[in-house]
């Protein structure tokens, strides 16, 4: 359109006879906007035209059309693109124009034909391709994976666990493979990608490029990813986890690998074991010091005394921790010298302090045998003399049986008293008629056989007879009535009391004696035989006068000794 200094100037179109002239009442904008209405098919008033945005207000949007006067946009115009800045270019038509004479535009939506290719072809090689996320969308996420093109990404081909997360990828470029490709409708062609897939391919190819580095005996840092009650699972590589078990991370016993390391731990390891195939790794933390089993083996011997602490029971017997990370084991019969142990918790506590022996020492086994009782010492070594017979000892009743009760004598020692040997009083059938577990008695020891470990004891030994009462009551010298119990021609047995009795030595005994060294005797001598044997003839209740003393004789005789220890009595005839 050339410029127009007035309306009689303004140059006639081919139809000009259709169009009035113009009165003088008419304005110049009147007229100007007639000949742009007359004239805008001609100028291809929706024609797309190929604007440059010159300015940009919150008022308008100035945009350079090619043509003498520019064009304005409003800003809230349908279809305009966003963060437009001077030098945009976009496709715009005329729509009219303002009073001061711009022309009015209108985004116009112009249709190109679009380019699959590249998409049907990594579609069908299963190739991945780059995306950017634009937009979050009910059940996942839009993906603009070519210019104008957008596809679809499940939630949970994401790559994301948590669904908060998702909105983290708005604007991130990221790596996907196209699942579904349909464009038989080019205007919204139906795109699925997949970006979790490969996320794992990558994840996957780093590890085996990660694993295969790795060998046994290497050390390596790791970090400690979880803890269970049989150990540890450290990831020592990106996605590469080995199993750090309860007994390789300590040479000392651990109960609780949480008494010892802590989720996201940094800790060195040693590999042990490596399988490719099943990609499962062993790890040691204990190898990473030195053993204390070799210490252990160079200075511990058979025959040593060694102290150590109680760290574990069991049915066999208890370990003990004589070094930091060694271990003794006492075996139950290595408990006790006098009795059998069922259990180990009999005789031993957790935590308890003990002194044992070395027994033995398996070095290439990690192995060491200890002897509780060898500490201690056999008790039955030296009983003959703690326990000689004759001894009286006080000790508390362990158990009865029908033949005896059986008494602990301490240190294990046991002594046995027979039924027979419990009380003088009467016959007893079974020692509970008598004697009760745990009652504490008096006895004495009668025997002692250290070979077959048997101790016999008495208690009615020490109850006073009457024969002890007879000597606490009597003298040596006094005289006394007694009844000739046997007669056997040296000597008598003399009844002085009730159940007691009395040796007597006879007059021939005494004669026979003396006869050697006297020689014959004299004749007061001989009558007083005569005489003492008439006078036994004659008191005899048998009237026997052969023997000087007869059984069933009463008699006088004179107490010449008394034995407190044995208990015996010996006698003389009163003359």
């Amino acid at each position: 359109m050339n410029s127009v200094d007035s309306p009689n100037h303004l140059e006639a179109p081919a139809a000009a006879e259709a169009v009035p002239a113009p009165n003088e009442e008419s304005s110049f904008g009147d007229v100007l906007r007639q000949f742009e209405a007359e004239h805008q098919s001609a100028e291809g008033a929706d024609a797309a035209l190929e604007g440059t945005v010159v300015s940009v207000s919150d008022e308008a949007i100035v945009v350079d059309v090619g043509r003498k006067m520019e064009g304005i946009l409003k800003p809230d115009t349908p279809g305009l693109p966003a963060g437009l800045a001077p030098g945009a270019v976009l496709m715009v038509n005329i729509s009219g124009r303002t009073d001061d004479g711009y022309y009015t535009l209108s985004t116009i939506h112009v249709k190109q034909p679009r380019d699959f290719t590249g998409l049907q072809s990594a579609f069908d090689g299963k190739h991945a391709i780059m995306g950017v996320v634009t937009e979050l969308v009910k059940g996942g996420l839009r993906v603009q994976v070519a210019d104008g093109v957008h596809a679809f990404l499940p939630a949970s081909r994401s790559g994301i666990r948590e669904m908060n997360d998702l909105p983290k990828l708005l604007g991130q470029q990221i790596e996907c493979r196209i699942t579904k490709l349909d464009v038989s409708d080019e205007d919204r062609p139906d795109v699925v990608v997949d970006r979790r897939g490969v996320l794992e391919e990558q994840s996957a190819a780093a590890k085996q490029a990660a694993f295969d580095t790795l060998g046994e005996g290497q050390v390596v840092q790791g970090r400690v990813r979880s803890l269970t009650d049989f150990g540890a699972f450290v990831e020592i590589a990106q996605g590469i986890d080995g199993l750090l078990h309860v007994t390789d991370m300590s040479w000392q016993r651990v109960d609780k690998p949480s008494s010892l390391l802590s989720p996201g731990q940094s800790i060195q390891v040693k590999i042990l074991k490596l399988n490719r195939e099943s990609r499962k790794i062993s790890l040691g933390l204990k190898q990473l010091t030195p053993d204390p089993w070799t210490e252990a083996v160079a200075t511990i011997k058979q025959g040593d005394r060694v102290r150590g602490k109680v760290v574990r029971l069991a049915d066999f017997g208890a370990f003990i921790e004589i070094a930091p990370g060694v271990d003794g084991l006492i075996h139950l019969s290595e408990m006790s010298w006098t009795r059998r142990v069922r259990k180990a918790a009999d005789v031993l506590q957790l935590n308890d302090i003990v002194e044992a022996v070395v027994l033995e020492v398996k070095a290439a086994d990690k192995r060491i045998s200890l002897g509780l009782k060898q500490a201690l010492g056999n008790p039955w070594d030296t009983v003959e003399t703690r326990f000689a017979p004759g001894t009286v000892v006080e000790a508390p009743v362990t158990s009865l049986a029908q033949f005896g009760a059986f008494v602990d004598l301490g240190d294990g020692v046991e002594g046995m008293i027979h039924v027979g040997d419990i009380t003088r009083e009467t016959r007893i059938q079974h020692p509970k008629d008598k004697l009760s577990a745990g009652q504490v008695v008096k006895a004495q020891v009668l025997e002692v056989d250290k070979d077959k470990r048997r101790i016999r004891l008495g208690m009615k030994q020490l109850e006073p007879t009457t024969a002890d009462l007879f000597i606490a009551e009597h003298q040596v010298g006094e005289l006394l009535t007694g009844r000739v119990v046997e007669a056997h021609g040296a000597s008598a047995k003399i009844e002085i009391g009730e159940g007691v009795h009395a040796r007597c030595k006879t007059r021939e005994e005494s004669e026979s004696a003396q006869g050697a060294s006297a020689g014959a005797s004299d004749v007061d001598d001989l009558a007083a035989m005569l005489a003492s044997r008439w006078k036994g003839v004659g008191s005899s209740a048998s009237g026997s006068g052969k023997e000087g003393l007869r059984a069933g004789q009463i008699r006088r005789f004179k107490i010449t000794a008394m034995d407190t220890e044995h208990r015996r009595i010996d006698v003389e005839l009163a003359e």
